[in-house]
């Protein structure tokens, strides 16, 4: 298996002919073959921790590893606003969001599937008098956007979340490639800031663990170098919070 720490603003899969577009193009060419298959993915705009299987087999017992949620994923992110519990877990199903403009774009809706996301505060902090809070969070399903979806629905949607964030329509000029300056102003960050920190998983009778830092710009907005994302959230109690 290879493990790569996926800049923001790289697609895991290609969208062009160009084989440098995407996460999985660069990695059959460094392989030198067309057997690298990606076990996890990641947005475009988040960055942080991906798994290649370098074989049909490894994939394979990687993805059911996967399914069975035998890959504990870490993600750090940063957000608007104080967060007040120190520690605590979104309950909330997700499903699609028939209102909104954007077609890749879900929701918390009573009759969607499942999600949960456990939450913790490593620190708030102020930027130009205002308010921002550094996490650590682990997603227990894997719901497509879970993470962005969940803390957005706690009013605390990730600092330069383009769909989920102060404007979905920022989303709609970012892809039509006409952002304005008020846009960039209001996500603040170039790429959304969130970031695959820590994959841990026990496979073929050892224990594995992986971790990567973000970018320097995320690092620096948070007020300094990142943390490894640590293990303290490991059998401690939480809150829920349904919608």
């Amino acid at each position: 298996m290879l493990v790569v720490n996926k800049p923001a603003g790289l697609v895991c899969h290609p969208t062009k002919t160009d084989e440098y577009s995407s996460l999985i193009g660069r990695v059959r060419l460094y392989l030198g073959n067309d057997d690298g298959r990606l076990v996890n993915r990641l947005d475009r705009e988040t960055s942080g921790l991906v798994l290649v299987a370098k074989s049909n087999e490894a994939a394979g017992e990687l993805g059911k590893l996967i399914e069975s949620s035998g890959v504990r994923k870490e993600y750090g992110a940063i957000v608007h606003g104080f967060v007040t519990l120190d520690e605590f877990t979104i309950d909330a199903p997700l499903g699609k969001d028939e209102r909104s403009a954007v077609a890749i774009k879900d929701c918390v809706r009573a009759d969607g599937a499942a999600a949960q996301t456990r939450v913790r505060v490593l620190k708030r902090f102020t930027r130009d008098a205002r308010e921002f809070s550094s996490l650590s969070v682990q997603p227990i399903s894997g719901r497509k956007h879970q993470i962005r979806i969940h803390l957005a629905h706690c009013a605390h949607p990730i600092v330069g979340d383009k769909i989920y964030g102060p404007d979905e329509l920022i989303y709609l000029r970012f892809v039509e490639n006409r952002m304005t300056v008020e846009d960039r102003a209001q996500l603040i960050l170039t790429n959304h800031a969130l970031h695959a920190a820590r994959l841990s998983f026990r496979w073929r009778e050892r224990d594995w663990q992986f971790t990567a830092k973000p970018s320097e710009e995320f690092q620096a907005f948070a007020g300094g170098t990142w943390p490894n994302t640590p293990a303290a959230m490991d059998g401690a109690p939480v809150r829920s919070q349904k919608p």
